[in-house]
């Protein structure tokens, strides 16, 4: 059985949204998320860099985070014929790892605990496939890397694209079940 890896962040959890919407709310902002087409809210707000970081650091931020559209029936659909892993680089923001596994706990609970990795550098997965959508990750990858479309990777290139949870069923499953959605 092959093996697919996925991501957390921007592929199941819309971190993206739920960031943008508290900066915007704090700041009394109303930055888009067209405006961070192909680049970063603190590329777009650099003097900004110290609050905008500082959402990641704290412990519950990714906790409440929204399920991306049709990501978990697709997930439950895809384990009848694939092993499924979630790779997160919950190492990166080590605050993050408990509200990260609740949240996975709770929203994808047809995943076992045993198949969530937590993980930095996400080159140590051994997996036929890895959908995310940081570049980063995929280019260090040594399966066939998916990227996964987000507002700050939209001009980047070089990798298989998905743009939603259909893609991936199509893409996996063959174009007959993407109508089961």
């Amino acid at each position: 059985m092959k093996r697919i890896a996925i991501d957390m962040d921007e592929v199941i959890a819309d971190t993206a949204v739920d960031h943008l919407e508290q900066f915007n709310d704090r700041y009394n902002d109303n930055v888009t998320l067209e405006e961070l087409e192909g680049t970063t809210l603190v590329k777009i707000r650099p003097h900004r860099k110290a609050e905008i970081e500082s959402y990641f650091a704290s412990e519950t931020f990714f906790r409440n985070l929204k399920v991306i559209e049709h990501s978990q029936d697709v997930i439950r659909e895809l384990q009848e014929r694939y092993e499924i892993y979630i790779a997160t680089a919950a190492m990166e923001v080590p605050a993050s790892f408990m509200a990260k596994y609740e949240w996975l706990q709770e929203n994808f609970p047809f995943i076992s605990d045993q198949q969530f990795v937590f993980c930095g550098d996400k080159s140590v997965i051994h997996a036929d496939y890895l959908i995310d959508d940081n570049v980063k990750q995929l280019r260090k990858f040594t399966g066939q890397g998916i990227l996964y479309t987000a507002a700050h990777n939209k001009y980047e290139s070089g990798f298989h694209r998905v743009h939603d949870w259909h893609e991936v069923r199509e893409l996996f499953l063959g174009a007959s079940q993407v109508a089961r959605i």
